[in-house]
């Protein structure tokens, strides 16, 4: 801990120097990424602690940092010595970090941060939270920077351009219905930070963000004019070409900020909050009215065209085929070879970058044995990982990024004998993905209104699972995409978004037992329409993923007969989908790994 130290210690001297009492400092990018480049990570540069999630407050002589519960022990041990104070954000009696400010600072501090990297909906819950006690908070600042050493460069990698055979919609096509969605929104100019949003506009990916296939970039629709700024290194010959035959204009990414304060932009300004950073929030405000909603490329890009539907059909049958054969392989060798869950995880990695047009994992593979399993966002150690043994179960949730798609899977394995209870929450969490696979609704329908249907097995046990059922996932785009998703709980801040024909969502129930075991199933599902009539347009889900779920975690006690039903019309879908890619013993290990029940 004497780096972590001398870190805080610097910090505090640059704090003296500038006048700032205290300085904030959280986790992301200028682009609200999912996955932060090691360029951006100063939190974890001056606490040590190693978590996806966390927000650092350094006073002058006290720190503070919050992070959710997936991170308790880890934080805890990573924080030992450094005079940091972990805060439990989600138990009783811990304030938000907008409260704790609120009540910490007094009139006359300064509060500094880098605005940046915060995203305007939490900035702004700092300022309402400290407006009436005149604090000074100053938002362009950066002062985790200005002390690092060595700081890991800013990724500038290669873009490369995405042919329409994958893409299915032109540029030219897909900036002329944005351009009426700006209309529709009462708009004259739009500004958009979110990578994947510009990724998809403009059919291009990179490789600047983990797991994620974009580049870093900005976009400015200003009436008919496109500003798109780039960084230098990435943009080739080529790239400059495509772009400048459909007039966009290209412009260095390290003068955006510079650029948008003295444009002229025409308004209202059309910004999605939820992927603003507060620094540009700030310079947009001062230029006029500013309308704010869901970004119009977010609900564009979510519903997929007939192109990408025909690529990702493809792309997960192949997928599903390496995740089925890693099963068996698990299922019959792990506990005989000691096989431990880092190595399996990197196993399975192997085995799915042998598919044609990997292009990496859509999310680090999560391999967990036993209890480790009853954390949701657990990651197997290098050194000390868990052996994979029989008397437990083992789960594994993977995906990757590939020319055609984003994949996303989980399944949960019994290995060796396992108790009845342990079986009866596998039933039911199976009870709970197929009920919502095979649900009919209205068109109209939001997450909301589905989620009951998974939740009620797993809620009649007197249980719940702690997040949401389903997640948008983009097409070769981030695994978590918006708008819709399928969760119980309302954001009074944000209406719910209705599930549409062409969506792909995720639908994942689970049992999560803390100390002894963890179980998901998940499927990717595509929304499809059924019919029209008078009553309205019915839509229903088609499972993507074709992967056999367990049968030895089967009770068919606890299943009614539709039930059975839908499982056996699961099971059989899987045969008939992976069977022609089948050779030898592996033909008759399919038949009986889908057989009905």
């Amino acid at each position: 801990m004497d780096t972590v130290l001398e870190r805080l210690k610097a910090l505090r001297k640059r704090m003296d120097e500038v006048q700032a009492d205290y300085y904030l400092c959280v986790t992301g990018d200028p682009h609200g990424s999912e996955y932060i480049a090691d360029h951006y990570k100063t939190r974890e540069y001056l606490s040590g602690f190693t978590g996806s999630n966390g927000t650092l407050l350094v006073g002058k002589k006290d720190a503070y940092l919050w992070t959710d519960g997936r991170y308790f022990v880890q934080a805890e041990k990573e924080l030992e010595g450094s005079g940091i104070k972990l805060m439990r954000d989600g138990d009783e009696g811990v304030p938000k970090p907008a409260a704790f400010i609120k009540e910490k600072l007094k009139a006359g501090d300064h509060l500094h941060t880098d605005g940046r990297v915060l995203s305007s909906g939490f900035d702004m819950e700092i300022a309402d939270a400290i407006k009436k006690k005149r604090v000074m908070f100053i938002t362009d600042t950066d002062l985790a920077g200005d002390i690092w050493k060595k700081r890991p460069e800013d990724s500038a990698r290669p873009i490369r351009i995405l042919p329409d055979k994958l893409t299915g919609r032109n540029t030219e096509d897909k900036i002329q219905k944005l351009s009426v969605k700006i209309k529709d929104a009462g708009a004259a100019s739009h500004v958009i930070t979110s990578l994947e949003e510009q990724m998809w506009l403009f059919n291009l990916r990179g490789d600047d963000i983990k797991c994620t296939p974009v580049a870093y970039s900005y976009t400015v629709i200003n009436g008919k004019d496109v500003y798109l700024y780039l960084k230098k290194e990435a943009i080739s010959k080529k790239l400059l070409t495509y772009l400048e035959q459909m007039e966009i204009c290209v412009k260095p990414y390290e003068i955006f900020y510079e650029d948008l304060e003295r444009m002229q932009l025409k308004a209202p300004i059309l910004i999605d909050p939820s992927s603003l950073n507060f620094r540009i929030y700030q310079i947009l405000r001062m230029k006029g009215k500013l309308t704010e909603a869901v970004g119009p490329v977010t609900r564009l890009k979510s519903v997929k065209n007939s192109i990408e539907i025909k690529h990702l059909k493809d792309i997960y049958i192949k997928d599903s085929l390496v995740l089925a054969r890693f099963l068996r392989f698990i299922k019959e060798n792990a506990a005989k070879k000691k096989i431990n869950e880092y190595e399996a995880a990197l196993m399975l990695d192997r085995m799915r970058a042998g598919i044609k047009g990997f292009n990496g994992l859509s999310f680090p593979t999560i391999s967990a044995f036993g209890a480790n399993a009853a954390m949701m966002h657990y990651e197997a150690p290098k050194e000390d990982s868990a052996v994979i043994k029989e008397g437990s179960l083992y789960l594994v949730d993977s995906g990757g990024q590939y020319d055609g798609g984003t994949t996303d899977a989980t399944r949960t394995l019994f290995i060796g004998d396992v108790n009845r209870k342990q079986k009866r929450h596998f039933t039911r969490v199976v009870i709970a993905m197929l009920r919502l696979q095979n649900a009919i609704f209205l068109k109209g329908c939001t997450g909301e209104n589905l989620d009951v249907i998974a939740r009620e097995p797993i809620w009649q046990m007197g249980m719940d699972y702690k997040c949401g059922t389903g997640h948008g996932v983009g097409y070769m785009l981030g695994v978590h995409e918006g708008p819709a998703a399928i969760r119980w709980r309302m954001n009074a801040k944000k209406a719910a978004e209705p599930i549409l024909p062409g969506m792909t969502l995720s639908n994942e129930p689970g049992v999560y037992v803390a100390g002894s075991h963890g179980i998901r199933i998940e499927n990717i599902e595509l929304c499809e329409e059924i019919e029209t009539n008078e009553d309205g347009t019915f839509l229903h889900f088609v499972p993507l993923t074709y992967v056999p779920i367990d049968l030895d975690g089967i009770l068919k006690d606890e299943m009614q007969p539709a039930d059975i039903e839908m499982l056996n019309n699961y099971h059989a879908a899987v045969c008939d989908k992976l069977m022609p890619f089948m050779e030898g013993d592996d033909v008759m290990w399919l038949k009986e790994a889908t057989k009905a029940i």
